[in-house]
């Protein structure tokens, strides 16, 4: 398999993972640039790479301008994104037009319009768009898709996706990007689109309408830090999202539940990593739950690694990665509806029209 090589722009609170899946994959991934606008951040990023890779020879460069980084590096065949959410689309975009595949951190865009526009792109360029939903991931997760794909569940009735966390006026004020809707969205966009990904796969992503409640409660921003959604599917199963980001005193839970005829599974923890609930004529429920055990260190998960592997066999395969463009705009669109549910107060059918986070305003 050729090895490819990276670069990381956004060097930020989730790059670490960045970092982590490309010296996770050493033998076949080679961080060669990092960006930020913000120098000592792409400096400090090169460096915990060069640290992580325990005195391997490697080369990297750190730019505040990524359009100077793709014109002095040429080698770059991966970029990676992971800066305000405002600005995803744009940078993908552009990476996209100079030949550049690209994994860009969740959500995709902050628009139906942009995210359409870069799975186009993606195409007009023949290059991969891989999506960071890492969660999919998980062996829970796995498992519960297996069950899924196998019809083990019967009829799916319903399903639930609940994000119960704590995000209070430090997290806000550490970056004043967060909350805003040009850059951020509210708690259902930021804290809560991985479990919404999650819950619509498993149901199916085929929507046919949404509708949201939402508020902001506490917390100084201009998104919602609750939000309510109903989501039914042209199935005729039921999604239920509950996102907050004011539970006291701290992050209670993150689960997924999916409800059929014939089975049931609940899955928690820390990153939706813990199964709490398998139950399934025939199978050991403690036995299945004991085998699946994975330890998790942050809300993050340990993702990122197989996604980054994903990403480099889909383009040494040339073939669709495990998450890609047309995977993420299904989760995107369903906030988007809540948002557009939210400001009229009324059901949204599908297909949504062109719908911004910034329509909001």
């Amino acid at each position: 398999m050729k090895k490819l090589n990276f670069a990381i722009i956004g060097c930020g609170r989730i790059s670490y993972k960045h970092v982590e899946g490309l010296v996770e994959n050493k033998e076949i991934a080679n961080l060669v640039a990092t960006c930020d606008v913000k120098l000592e951040l792409a400096e400090a990023k090169k460096d915990e790479y060069i640290n992580k890779m325990n005195g391997s020879e490697v080369n990297v460069k750190a730019f505040e301008d990524y359009k100077v980084m793709l014109e002095e590096v040429k080698d770059i065949d991966v970029v990676t994104i992971a800066t305000e959410s405002g600005y995803h689309a744009e940078i993908a975009i552009y990476c996209m037009n100079k030949g550049k595949h690209v994994i860009v951190e969740k959500p995709m865009a902050m628009s139906m319009q942009d995210a359409e526009e870069m799975i186009k792109v993606a195409k007009d360029n023949n290059v991969k768009l891989a999506v960071a939903h890492q969660n999919r991931f998980n062996r829970p997760i796995q498992k519960m898709r297996e069950a899924i794909e196998a019809g083990r569940f019967g009829r799916i009735m319903n399903g639930t996706a609940r994000v119960l966390w704590r995000r209070d006026d430090n997290y806000y004020k550490q970056a004043p990007w967060r909350g805003t809707w040009d850059l951020d969205g509210g708690t259902l966009m930021n804290q809560c689109i991985h479990n919404i990904d999650l819950m619509q796969w498993m149901l199916g992503g085929d929507i046919e309408r949404v509708y949201a409640e939402c508020d902001t409660f506490r917390n100084p921003i201009e998104g919602e830090d609750f939000g309510a959604i109903i989501v039914r599917f042209k199935s005729g199963a039921i999604g239920i999202v509950e996102g907050s980001a004011v539970v006291y005193p701290k992050n209670l839970e993150e689960t997924l539940g999916i409800f059929g005829t014939e089975g049931t599974a609940v899955i928690g923890g820390l990153a939706v990593n813990e199964l709490k609930t398998w139950r399934f004529e025939g199978d050991d429920e403690e036995a299945i739950k004991s085998d699946l055990q994975v330890e998790i260190d942050s809300v993050y998960g340990k993702g990122h690694t197989p996604l980054f592997r994903d990403v480099i066999e889909a383009i040494n395969e040339d073939r669709k990665p495990y998450i890609s463009g047309e995977d993420a705009i299904i989760p995107l669109s369903i906030i988007l509806a809540a948002y557009k549910s939210r400001k009229t107060g009324m059901p949204v059918n599908f297909p949504l029209e062109n719908f911004s986070s910034s329509d909001m305003k």
